[in-house]
């Protein structure tokens, strides 16, 4: 899109909205990346820059040598082995590990689930996946974390995320455990689709917070 020098996001949305009227009933819902970082209206736009417009979330990279290094999160598309994860990630430092292990159950909305399909705006979802960790490190003092988060299909009693947080103390671990799962709930851009026997649909997704809403 051709825009004036100084446009900010709130006139991308002016114009987008103008160009496509039905989005401004989304206004509220949606948020505005740039650059595969959240914007704010107020933002100014440049040459070349990637703008992503987001509907509400429902949900680094492994190296070759499937190793992985501190403050560790994954997106994959392989089964999630949760207790090789949580076993490679306890030391003699720590005094609990805490563990959020996402499943994909066999119902929802009172109709039989078959199967979900995950979906990711990836590079963002990389680097905000990255961010929660370090700043759940930062914010709780805890020794590390690991996340993981499946893409494609995915059947009844496969694991979808997993968040695994280790500490000196519980406290600690619950806390950050518990903020990293409704963050990125809220946050990374992570789609699913649902598909029951008598039909499919996009899950609906949380609201995002106030301060990376499109407004």
């Amino acid at each position: 899109m051709d825009l004036r020098e100084g446009a900010t996001v709130a006139d991308l949305m002016r114009l987008i909205e103008e160009m496509q009227p039905l989005m401004a009933k989304y206004r509220g819902a949606i948020a505005v990346s740039v650059n595969q970082e959240y914007a704010v209206a107020g933002k100014e736009l440049h040459d070349q820059d990637e703008i992503g417009l987001l509907p509400p979330v429902s949900g680094g990279t492994e190296g070759e040598s499937g190793e992985y290094e501190k403050t560790r999160t994954f997106l994959v598309r392989e089964k999630i082995e949760t207790e090789k994860i949580v076993a490679d990630l306890k030391s003699g430092a720590d005094g609990a590990v805490v563990v959020f292990d996402g499943i994909v159950r066999d119902n929802n909305r009172g109709r039989r689930t078959v199967y979900l399909d995950y979906e990711a705006y990836e590079d963002m979802a990389v680097n905000e996946l990255g961010s929660l960790a370090a700043r759940a490190v930062r914010k709780y003092e805890i020794r590390d974390v690991v996340i993981f988060h499946r893409l494609g299909r995915l059947y009844v009693g496969e694991t979808s995320v997993l968040v695994a947080v280790v500490s000196a103390h519980r406290a600690a671990a619950f806390d950050a455990c518990r903020w990293i799962i409704d963050t990125l709930k809220k946050t990374v851009p992570i789609w699913k689709k649902e598909y029951f026997e008598d039909g499919a649909m996009w899950a609906d997704g949380e609201p995002f917070p106030s301060e990376i809403g499109a407004q």
